[in-house]
């Protein structure tokens, strides 16, 4: 018998729009959508004004492992934390309910 190694992989927009379809799925989906949109705005911000985490914790007074910790989605920050983050970052920090 013989063991094929072969991985057939999926392009991540087909996994997603796949996974999207289960209702439980999108239900976490679409609850976990702010902090996402928080995380993916600070990391373009920083990307965009060429600093790393390491520079960005300077400017902050933090530890460059609690920005891997947010950028990462493993640390739900305080409003404190994040607005230490705009300032760090020359950003207004704004929040809205819809």
């Amino acid at each position: 018998m013989k063991i094929s190694n072969k991985i057939n992989l999926v392009p991540f927009s087909e996994f997603k729009k796949k996974a999207l379809m289960d209702p439980e799925i999108k239900a976490e989906y679409d609850r976990l959508g702010p902090e996402y949109e928080i995380i993916e705005a600070i990391i373009r911000k920083r990307l965009e004004i060429g600093i790393s985490q390491k520079q960005l914790a300077e400017k902050m007074g933090t530890k460059q492992s609690a920005l891997s910790r947010l950028e990462s989605g493993n640390y739900n920050p305080s409003l404190a934390f994040l607005k230490k983050v705009a300032a760090a970052l020359d950003a207004k920090l704004s929040i809205s309910m819809k």
